[in-house]
């Protein structure tokens, strides 16, 4: 009796405590991304009015450059990159300076018409705040990994106004196949709480019903898993374009400062003989695929290249909101083609199955449609979420993920190793795969 007591006892007191480090790390993160938001906002909101304003993106992209590495290198690329490395590396360690100078760096890069997207920095600043917070408590190393976890979380959840699929984000994304279930309540304290704090403080969120669902039946059913297989080829496509760009840029033998004006050229190009829509944010896009417009076919492949050479010329920003774009692009390109009637119910499936299949976070996707498009996309959505899932097999639009378990028992990879590393592994079949089995099956008959 008395072991059951002090079990109790022990359990009681670490949701207290929990239940209060999450909150004070919600009310810091939501206080910190409204800033961060309404700062972004603010900027380009004053600079888009200038006419082509997206002129200035090489001065726009070297002045970002020279502040991360100026002042904080741990700020470069994209945010929650930064984040998982600092988590999986360092037990969560990341220098105050990095808040600042990314929420800076960010607005500079995404006012002036760069390609990127405002998750990552929410998640670095985030992150850097209860890194912040836990140095200021003296924490142990294993708490302060979970509190830079709730602020990964929090920071997600407030820039989307999701908390419940943020919470699942920051538990999710860590690790591929596997769920941080220790700090999963206190994500979902932090989330919640900082999602409440940016509505207090004014914070506007865009959620939408759709109109017009899918009505099930077994040609839907199959539609919507052909629309997943399509999104994780998508995915593929987007992971592989950031790489590439960030290879051929590391290749040029260039100063950094040169690279960055290159950047902002490339991107002057795309701007002016393909569309400015693929640059800055892209939210234009976003709510015409989510109100049934049609997208340009291409969409998804230029957003892809303005993203890559945003990033990879030293502009500073995250890679969800643009993952949402090409994502939107995709599902509207697949209704285009297969059922124009559900363009806006294919454009926002297609928007969380890609995030599905580039970041590995299939349930955070799941979850993230309920909560932004309501109930009745549930079924759809969660089944293009796994199938895309799957069909991005061991790649990740970030690199230092870890690999926790196999997609599939046919194909092997060696778990506990960041993704970036399985590029250099040889991928193992077995024989009880379904082309063994066919092989086999032939052979018999024979």
């Amino acid at each position: 009796m008395k072991q059951h007591l002090t079990e109790q006892a022990t359990l009681f007191a670490s949701v207290i405590k929990w239940s209060c480090y999450a909150t004070v790390v919600g009310i810091l993160v939501g206080g910190g991304t409204t800033v961060f938001l309404r700062t972004l906002a603010w900027s380009t909101t004053q600079i888009t009015h200038l006419p082509s304003y997206y002129l200035l993106l090489p001065l726009v992209i070297l002045l970002s450059s020279a502040l991360v590495r100026w002042l904080a290198p741990d700020a470069a690329g994209h945010g929650t990159e930064k984040v998982i490395e600092a988590v999986h590396k360092r037990m969560g360690r990341i220098a105050v300076a990095v808040i600042p100078v990314k929420l800076v760096a960010t607005v500079i890069t995404l006012a002036g018409g760069g390609s990127a997207g405002k998750e990552g920095p929410a998640a670095q600043i985030g992150a850097g705040l209860a890194s912040a917070l836990a140095d200021l408590l003296r924490v142990e190393d294993i708490d302060r990994k979970k509190l830079v976890i709730c602020g990964i979380s929090a920071g997600f959840a407030t820039v989307f106004g999701t908390p419940v699929a943020g919470a699942i984000f920051g538990v999710e994304v860590l690790v591929l196949g596997q769920m941080f279930y220790d700090v999963l309540f206190p994500c979902f304290v932090a989330g919640i709480v900082s999602y409440h704090v940016a509505l207090y403080l004014g914070g506007v969120y865009a959620h939408e019903v759709m109109p017009q669902i899918p009505v099930f039946s077994g040609w839907s059913l199959f539609e919507i898993i052909m629309l997943g297989v399509w999104c994780g080829l998508a995915a593929l496509l987007l992971i592989e374009v950031m790489k590439l760009g960030e290879k051929l840029f590391g290749k040029l033998t260039w100063h950094w400062s040169f690279k960055a004006l290159l950047g902002g050229v490339l991107l002057i190009a795309i701007g002016k003989f393909i569309s400015p829509n693929y640059l800055g944010l892209g939210l234009d896009t976003l709510s015409k695929g989510m109100h049934g417009e049609v997208i340009s076919g291409g969409a998804l492949f230029w957003k892809s290249i303005a993203t890559s050479i945003t990033l990879g010329s030293g502009g500073s920003g995250g890679v969800v909101t643009p993952i949402f774009f090409v994502g939107t692009a995709a599902g509207n390109l697949f209704a285009q083609l297969f059922s124009p009637e559900y363009l806006a119910a294919y454009s926002a499936i297609g928007m969380v199955a890609l995030l599905a299949g580039a970041a590995n976070t299939p349930i955070a996707a799941s979850v993230m449609a309920i909560e932004l498009f309501g109930n009745g996309i549930a079924p759809y959505a969660a089944l293009a979420c796994m199938v895309s899932y799957l069909i991005a097999g061991y790649r990740s639009i970030y690199p230092s993920q870890i690999l926790g378990s196999q997609k599939s028992s046919s194909l092997l990879a060696p778990t506990g190793k960041p993704i970036s590393e399985l590029q250099q592994v040889t991928l193992k079949t077995r024989d009880k795969s379904l082309v063994g089995l066919i092989k086999k099956t032939g052979k018999r008959a024979k």
